[in-house]
């Protein structure tokens, strides 16, 4: 049982770094690719890979139940609607969620996938503050040496190089740089809070992983909906809530809601912590695909030592400090 759970653990570790390297070279492409009509809205995509979220949930819940379409209806009725105050707790992690997602497309419309990867890794910071205020955990000294690590290697990763372009360009290159900057630091402190009240309502219930995705993803699709009618309403109304619509753009939708569930497993067999720390595995991947395919990406000195300032944090974190065998003989 015990090397069964592990076995899953490290299965769904390894699928959420594929992903998370997938979704973000993708969104990356999507939004600086250059095509003519209008490019489709980051509200929308988020709207739409909620729905998707919420119908693999479902689906996820009646294979639980063997197929059998009576006993689905009476979960999602038993833990959905007859427990009203239970789902409402959902309501504040989907609602930062959502604005997460969104702010990731912001970030990704102005920073390159390399350096998007390594500066999100302060989300691990995030995650272990709130898991230690949160959860009560305690982290050893391996853990705060590397959450120091983490955040010279993400200063390194930031820091300003000097440029052989124009005046003016460098400047609109600095002003968009710093509203991606901006944006993933917000993502980082959401994602933090989130991820960890997310894990405390999963460890406190006996309910279905999935179930409780449902519920997210249906506040989710209402909190992204909104947001979706009040800041891009006029163009959802002049070319419909799909406009922009191509292969990429339904692979990033699919790859965004595929990471919702895989989180879930994650959180499930591992720890909030682990699956931040997982993830940053793909920025050598994220690294290597922006320079050799996407072209956006020319790595400096300065770039690669704060990099291997954060992988090495990620291999510092999981450190565990063995005790030294007693010598003393009774």
């Amino acid at each position: 049982m015990s090397s069964s759970h592990s076995r899953l653990k490290y299965v769904s570790l390894g699928i959420l770094v594929v992903q998370t390297t997938s979704l973000v070279l993708t969104m990356r492409y999507s939004r600086t690719l250059k095509e003519e009509g209008p490019r489709y809205l980051a509200s929308s995509a988020v709207v739409s890979a909620e729905v998707l979220k919420i119908f693999t949930c479902i689906l996820l819940v009646f294979r639980e139940h063997n197929f059998n379409l009576r006993a689905l209806n009476r979960v999602l009725k038993e833990e959905i609607v007859s427990k009203p105050m239970d789902t409402m707790k959902l309501a504040i992690p989907a609602g930062i969620y959502t604005l997460q997602n969104n702010l990731l497309y912001v970030a990704l419309s102005n920073l390159d996938a390399a350096t998007y990867q390594v500066t999100y890794q302060l989300k691990i910071l995030t995650t272990a503050l709130f898991s230690v205020s949160m959860l009560g955990k305690r982290l050893g000294l391996y853990q705060w040496l590397s959450l120091l690590i983490l955040m010279a290697g993400v200063a390194l990763v930031q820091w300003p190089t000097e440029s052989a372009d124009g005046a003016d360009q460098k400047l609109a290159s600095t002003g968009s740089q710093l509203v991606g900057l901006m944006a993933v630091l917000v993502a980082c402190l959401s994602s933090g809070f989130a991820g960890v009240y997310f894990e405390k309502i999963l460890k406190e219930t006996k309910q279905s992983v999935w179930v409780r995705n449902i519920q997210l993803g249906l506040f989710g699709f209402v909190f992204g909906s909104i947001g979706m009618l009040v800041y891009d309403g006029q163009r959802v109304k002049e070319s419909g809530m799909f406009q922009g619509y191509n292969g990429v753009a339904c692979t990033v939708v699919v790859l965004q809601a595929l990471g919702g569930l895989v989180i879930a497993a994650v959180i499930k067999y591992a720890d909030n912590i682990l699956k931040g720390f997982a993830t940053s595995i793909s920025i050598i991947m994220s690294t290597l695909i922006s320079y050799f395919l996407l072209e956006d990406f020319n790595p400096t000195s300065v770039f690669f030592m704060g990099a291997v300032l954060v992988i090495a944090a990620t291999f510092l974190y999981s450190h565990e400090r063995k005790p030294a065998p007693s010598t003393i003989k009774v």
